[in-house]
């Protein structure tokens, strides 16, 4: 009886109790993907920052992302009908 009763306190009702700690492991693990997704995505922008130092690509990004354009030249974004989001 006094083993049963240790059981249900140390599983349900102490502070460190089991639901405790599953609910942080959780959190823990969803943590750590967030970590790897972001060290990805940082990885991925310091690549992007590497390949705009050159004067052509940065052009080409600010063309494409931008659609800026030179004085003397005209700009016709062409969209496909399947490329379309409704």
């Amino acid at each position: 009886m006094i083993s049963l009763g240790f059981i249900i306190w140390m599983l349900f009702i102490d502070t460190n109790s089991w639901l405790i700690h599953r609910e942080l492991d959780h959190e823990i693990r969803e943590l750590q993907n967030n970590k790897i997704y972001y060290l990805k995505e940082i990885k991925k922008d310091q690549e992007t920052i590497k390949k705009l130092k050159d004067s052509n690509e940065l052009e080409k990004f600010a063309r494409e992302e931008y659609f800026m354009k030179k004085d003397n030249e005209e700009i016709y974004i062409i969209e496909h009908q399947d490329s379309i989001q409704k």
